[in-house]
């Protein structure tokens, strides 16, 4: 059974813990179909141009040498490559179940072993009138007796590719959509930055994505808007990201979904509330 996320008294977002997806797929939980409070859809499930993006989801490339993200695995020195590596996170039990929220424990096994052990917390909050706060976090823990690395198609040798971590597809419309930060425009500019806050706007939405503790801060943005709408942090955009046996990263991100189109005024306005 699906859980439905409600704000405002209104149901904004659809969390499907257990999907029946295909293994190349790296079968994961994720929010879909999210949408603003005039209901206005502001992400994708499964678009033609990359099937494994799945609304909003946390997506690894590679974990320990293990595809958690979906499609094919970039090998360095080869390429997008098809490979029989795909982990999945198995959704283990709520720890709190509530109209606006939740607490999940999810695992992610590959391999016939189970790589991290994950809690997860999510939660709606009301804003405005027109918007609202998507608050995410998630805590990784290796439980195993040595260390693992998190990995990206940049670790792997593909330039500009470090995406890893939280992830929003958002829909695809008949122009791109416009991406800003409190001082840069553009994809160009912003994908990579540390900017403290981003914004991307479509034809009557806005989504302001904020790093939401000093660690997550410190994480670039992965941005893409020509070649398909999308935005994620970067756990691993130029180095690997080590995670010691029993140690646990954790990243949380608070995303502001809001009817219209935002300036800058008003999207940092909106971030500095849902922050607060």
């Amino acid at each position: 059974m699906n859980l439905l996320l409600r704000c405002a008294g209104r149901p904004v977002a659809r969390y499907l813990h257990r999907p029946g997806l295909a293994p190349r797929l790296s079968p994961r939980p994720y929010l879909h179909p999210v949408t603003t409070l005039g209901g206005t859809p502001v992400t994708e499930e499964g678009p033609q141009d990359h099937l494994h993006h799945l609304g909003v989801s946390v997506a690894v490339p590679d974990v320990a040498g293990h595809n958690f993200w979906g499609g094919r695995t970039y090998v360095r020195d080869w390429g997008p490559t098809e490979l029989d590596n795909h982990g999945t996170q198995h959704h283990d039990g709520w720890k709190l179940r509530d109209p606006d929220g939740f607490v999940e424990d999810l695992s992610w096994r590959a391999g016939g072993r189970e790589l991290l052990r994950e809690r997860r917390t999510v939660a709606a909050g009301a804003l405005t009138a027109t918007a609202w706060a998507l608050d995410f976090t998630f805590s990784l823990t290796n439980p195993g007796p040595g260390g693992l690395f998190l990995g990206s198609p940049a670790t792997n040798g593909r330039q500009g590719a470090g995406y890893g971590g939280f992830f929003w597809r958002a829909p695809k419309e008949a122009a791109p959509p416009d991406v800003f930060t409190a001082d840069a425009e553009g994809e160009d500019a912003v994908h990579g930055s540390t900017a403290d806050w981003l914004a991307l706007t479509g034809s009557a939405w806005t989504l302001v994505f904020a790093g939401a503790t000093e660690r997550t801060r410190k994480d670039p943005w992965f941005v893409r808007t020509r070649q398909y709408p999308g935005v994620g942090s970067s756990l691993a955009r130029d180095e690997r990201l080590d995670i010691a046996a029993g140690a646990t990263v954790v990243r949380r991100v608070v995303t502001v979904v809001a009817d219209g189109v935002l300036d800058r005024g008003d999207a940092a306005a909106l971030v500095r509330k849902a922050l607060s």
